[in-house]
């Protein structure tokens, strides 16, 4: 008969091993639930997907369900690094594999692909995305009412581009967005829908953004990682001496943070205006829109400015303020930003995201520049 508090005590020793110390699919800490089936060590939110596996996995938390020894057995047998090296031994490079602030549809796909369709084991090969072009049907946000419309998107290796249909294909493509300056990230709370990915380009050094979403989960995930994979490509035949890890970086990314700001002009005698900054920490660019609801106005989806944020060494620094002198301001919180041709001015409303603003700032100013963030800076200062 089984010892339920020595199993128990077994578990949680199993579980504070720096293998299976992190949860196996996200990453998070601590993990207190387990797979009996797959020999993994979980956490709470990942279990919920496996749960959804019943074919594949079974859960059990390890500190109030019952174990029996065989199954103690072969969690000890077993493992994350165990389990790591079977179902993830063929990761392409540019897979995304999400970690644990990453939204639900990037973490539901990632425990199916690698458990349900075992797509990275050494035997599997069928991967979609890999192919080079991707097409299909997607769900976008329309310039005019904001609606979302079905349109046919065609991704491309030879080209290197993503083109989308309004109606009939053989009229041509209604844009043709260069894979050079693209990056996708999902937003599914900015967007309102589960499966939101946002869609950033550039057009003459204008930043654009398209909005898309796919009603299948499997099929979002997809597309964003065929982005990945051709923009991996792109960067492979730009960069050829780059390493995949310095390649890895660049292929797509979060931003750093984004969040309303007020913003008054180079005088700094005109009146403030609220506007929505997005801080892309790898191109160092501060983007400012008109509003949020470039989401649901897609016409404004396009950047109104933008400030290059450069290395402290080149004259860049970041400080908060309480500034003098100024009109309009509904918010108290300055953040002043020196740049070697001027002197940049935003308020925030709360003390908080006025901090939180200063040490995004600082994290850019304190990054050494490379040789192409000397290009970007030239363009910038070549647009005013």
């Amino acid at each position: 008969m089984a010892n339920r508090e020595k199993n128990k005590k077994t578990l949680l020793e199993l579980a504070k091993l720096p293998e299976n110390s992190n949860c196996a699919d996200c990453g998070a800490p601590d993990p207190d639930w387990a797979s009996y089936t797959l020999g993994i060590f979980v956490c709470l939110n990942c279990s919920g997907t496996h749960r959804n596996l019943p074919s594949v996995s079974r859960i059990k938390s390890i500190r109030l369900d019952f174990w029996d020894d065989e199954l103690v057995q072969f969690m000890k047998a077993n493992g994350n690094g165990a389990a790591k090296n079977f179902y993830e031994k063929c990761i392409p490079v540019f897979y995304y594999q999400p970690r644990t602030e990453d939204c639900e549809v990037l973490k539901e796909q990632w425990i199916r692909a690698k458990y349900e369709r075992t797509e990275f084991t050494e035997q599997n090969k069928e991967r979609p995305y890999t192919a080079g072009v991707y097409k299909g049907m997607l769900w976008k946000k329309g310039k005019d009412k904001g609606q979302f419309l079905e349109r046919k998107f065609v991704l491309s290796v030879h080209d290197f581009t993503l083109k989308y249909y309004k109606d009939d294909e053989s009229k041509g493509p209604k844009a043709i967005i260069s894979v050079k300056d693209l990056n996708a990230t999902f937003q599914p709370v900015k967007i309102g829908h589960a499966h939101g990915l946002q869609i950033t380009y550039c057009v003459d050094d204008h930043t654009r953004n398209l909005f898309v979403y796919h009603k299948n989960g499997k099929e979002i995930v997809n597309w964003f990682n065929a982005i990945r994979a051709i923009r991996h490509t792109y960067l492979k035949t730009a960069f050829p001496t780059a390493s995949d890890e310095d390649i890895k970086p660049r292929i797509t990314r979060n931003y750093l943070k984004e969040g309303y700001m007020e913003k008054t002009g180079p005088l700094q005698r005109e009146p403030f205006k609220k506007r929505w900054f997005i801080l892309d920490y790898l191109d160092r660019k501060l983007l400012y829109f008109k509003t949020q609801l470039f989401v649901f106005f897609p016409k404004d989806a396009g950047e109104l400015g933008v400030v290059f944020i450069g290395s402290e060494h080149h004259g860049y620094s970041v400080r908060e303020c309480v500034p003098k002198g100024t009109r309009g301001n509904k918010w108290k919180c300055g953040v002043i930003v020196e740049t070697p041709d001027r002197q940049f001015v935003f308020m925030c409303e709360q003390e908080r995201e006025q901090k939180e603003w200063v040490e995004a700032l600082k994290k850019v100013i304190s990054k050494p520049m490379l040789p192409q963030d000397y290009t970007t800076e030239a363009n910038i200062r070549r647009r005013r």
